[in-house]
């Protein structure tokens, strides 16, 4: 089939996850309509395939231009389609130029995919696209036709419209409450009223579907959330996304503010902007902000200081690597420098966590670490109902605890320890089918997994945190928020892709730079363990699909038509010609045809036996049972050859050939008592068969 029907827009890699989900994804699938399939005989014969020593299950997934999503099974170097998934089928079907009306920016591709996120365990999935939505996904076995049930968000940054003076004149800051329009809801509401017919206001990008939808077994539709354009600006694409089965939470995040939103009660908790968030503790000194320039005159200024990017790469940025563009542009052109300066502070990392949100909590609560491009960290605590019964009704509490902490660069990605050193998962809610209607069904109670032990609480800090950013590594200890270790990756460049991985039943930080450095770290202590100049950024595909994963493996689309995957595992490495297939016709040797004695004794031509047969090297085997056997050894016949000399060795070497003289003619005794058996056999069935017709006349044959 053809891999790339669609452009491919990002990527995910998932190696050791459940062995069940393969099967699982690929008995969905099979039921599905093949498309994009050739009619024709599969065009290559022979060869053998080998699986090697790896036994762990692994599984790709790619989000395409056109909104389908595609689950691959790249067990042992192998790459299968299990499963599709069409996203677009949520949304109403665009009319021509209906796109451009609606949004000018994702006119040619809307329901590109942008972000991916899936949980294995829980089997939920989530995906953004570019036209500033975020789908959830639940997996059942069974059809069901319902109804898509959809949020619209407005999310927006108040301080980005107050247009402040140049700072040479700049008075002492106003009071910005005046300034500033009446404080919004949390709830996300959507009433606002255009003040113009011709400006857009509150409304998405795309139309989800209003009427019942029927969707087959393998992943449903269960929640839809949209950002909605305000006052006449179209809403920032999506720029980080994570969600928790266990809190039953998702967030996702752009340059203009963080969105929380409960899935179980399909509410939205949070909707405010980057600025919001750290209330009154605002650690950064942000500059006065000049009036907004026109928007003709800044890509004027872009066209004349970058150069031309195709139009199939440009189409499939990702917003996070587009800010890191911008970052890194700022150093190359003055004018660039002084349009960035009106840049916002966008989301760049989330992580839910079993954590300590405040530096006086005992224990752990749930936390959701955001990250931003300024390299800020907020942590935000989640107060959920006690009781599963409440879940479902009781109203879940979101608040900014007032904990910062701070990195060089964009935050990238975090991660936990305990105190042992070993890696923690996060939470998760063990996966059951949604739509199973059986009675046992009915009482069934969310399954949490919390990976942790909350009666082995003692005093002192007992969790690490490992943060990592375009330009460096902490690990903080928590409650206490004390830096342990710290490591600049690079001061030059900056970090693509960034991801805690275990290997070797070892936790690691995998980075891959934009100089093209590939480096591995330990963890707690950051200490670098491998540093491979591998691959200089050339093309902002490798940026936007280059992905880390457990044991030592990593990918990225090297064209747009090849996946290209690499190791940087010494066992893999050791073992990657064991798992290489061989390029042949394997043909089994046919069996010796057997000659029969009937043949052989009536046949006209006699078998022909010379010396080298009865005694050559031909015939050796068995000795016979009259004999005694001789077994060679490494010690006997060579070593007895090279040790012997003069008249004792002529003598040693006599007695081996009589030996073997003596093996040969018991051999040929064997055969030869063989040979009288079947004639004997022969014989007395000829004599039974004389005797059988000896009276019978020749007409009664």
């Amino acid at each position: 089939m053809d891999i790339h029907e669609s452009p491919v827009t990002c990527t995910a890699y998932f190696a050791d996850c459940p062995p069940d989900l393969i099967l699982v994804l690929y008995s969905i699938g099979v039921k599905h309509k093949k498309q994009g399939y050739s009619n024709k005989e599969w065009p290559v014969s022979g060869g053998a395939w080998n699986l090697g020593a790896q036994t762990y299950p692994e599984i790709i997934i790619t989000g395409h231009a056109d909104g389908t999503i595609k689950f691959w099974d790249a067990s042992a170097m192998t790459l299968q389609m299990l499963y599709k998934l069409k996203t677009s089928k949520v949304f109403e079907k665009q009319k021509a130029g209906e796109g451009k009306q609606t949004c000018e920016l994702v006119e040619e591709d809307p329901f590109a995919v942008q972000m991916i996120y899936w949980c294995p365990e829980s089997r939920i999935f989530c995906v953004s696209g570019v036209s500033a939505y975020v789908i959830i996904y639940k997996f059942s076995r069974h059809e069901v036709t319902t109804e898509i049930v959809s949020l619209e968000v407005r999310l927006q940054c108040d301080v980005e419209d107050i247009i402040t003076p140049e700072p040479e004149t700049s008075p002492p800051f106003p009071d910005l409450s005046s300034q500033l329009p009446p404080s919004r809801s949390l709830s996300g509401s959507t009433n606002t009223v255009s003040s113009e017919g011709v400006t857009k206001d509150s409304i998405p990008c795309l139309s989800v579907k209003t009427r019942p939808v029927r969707m087959p077994p393998g992943y449903q539709a269960d929640l839809v959330i949209q950002l909605v354009w305000v006052d006449g600006e179209p809403p920032q694409q999506i720029t980080s996304l994570s969600i928790s089965s266990a809190y039953g939470i998702v967030a996702f995040g752009n340059c203009t503010g963080l969105v929380v939103v409960d899935f179980i009660q399909k509410t939205v908790l949070l909707s405010m902007g980057t600025i919001d968030l750290y209330r009154s503790s605002d650690l950064y000194q942000r500059q006065p902000r000049s009036p907004r320039k026109n928007r003709q005159f800044i890509a004027g200024l872009t066209e004349l200081n970058d150069s031309p990017v195709p139009l199939e790469l440009e189409r499939c940025k990702s917003p996070t690597s587009e800010t890191r563009e911008n970052s890194y542009n700022r150093s190359r052109s003055s004018s660039i420098s002084s349009i960035d300066k009106d840049s916002k502070e966008a989301i760049t990392a989330l992580y839910f966590m079993e954590s300590f949100a405040r530096k006086n909590d005992s224990t752990v609560s749930p936390c959701l670490f955001v990250g931003t491009s300024l390299g800020m960290v907020v942590l935000i605590s989640l107060n959920l109902p006690s009781s599963d019964e409440q879940r479902f009704t009781e109203p879940v509490v979101v608040l900014p605890s007032g904990t910062f902490l701070s990195l060089k660069g964009a935050v990238l990605t975090f991660s936990c320890m305990d105190r042992t050193g070993s890696l923690m998962q996060p939470p998760y809610e063990v996966w059951r089918d949604p739509n199973n209607t059986d009675e046992n069904e009915k009482t069934w109670k969310r399954k949490l997994v919390m990976n942790y032990s909350s009666s082995s609480q003692e005093m002192g800090d007992h969790q690490y945190t490992i943060i990592c950013s375009e330009k460096q590594a902490k690990v903080f200890s928590l409650p206490s928020q004390t830096c342990l270790y710290v490591h600049n990756i690079t001061e030059t460049s900056f970090i693509l892709q960034a991801d805690v991985v275990v290997m070797c039943n070892s936790a690691c930080l995998a980075c891959f730079c934009a100089n093209g450095h590939i480096m591995i770290m330990s963890l707690p202590s950051l200490r670098p363990m491998l540093d491979v100049n591998y691959l200089p950024l050339t093309d902002m595909r490798i940026a936007r699909t280059f992905c880390f994963t457990n044991e030592g493996q990593a990918l990225y689309l090297v064209s747009p038509t090849e996946i290209q995957r690499l190791t940087y595992s010494q066992e893999m490495c050791d073992n990657i010609q064991d798992m290489l297939g061989d390029l042949f016709t394997p043909i089994e040797t046919p069996e010796a045809q057997n000659r029969g004695f009937l043949k052989g004794l009536f046949g006209g031509s006699g078998q022909t036996f010379d010396r080298e047969e009865l005694f050559g090297e031909a015939s050796a085997g068995k000795a016979s049972r009259s004999l005694a056997q001789h077994i060679p050894g490494p010690g006997s016949i060579e070593g007895m050859k090279g040790a012997a000399g003069g008249v004792m060795g002529e003598l040693t070497r006599a007695r081996i050939a009589l030996d073997e003289r003596g093996q040969r003619l018991g051999e040929l005794e064997e055969k030869t008592a063989g040979m009288m058996t079947s004639a004997e056999a022969f014989s007395k069935h000829a004599h039974e068969l004389m005797l059988k017709y000896k009276d019978k006349k020749w007409y009664q044959f």
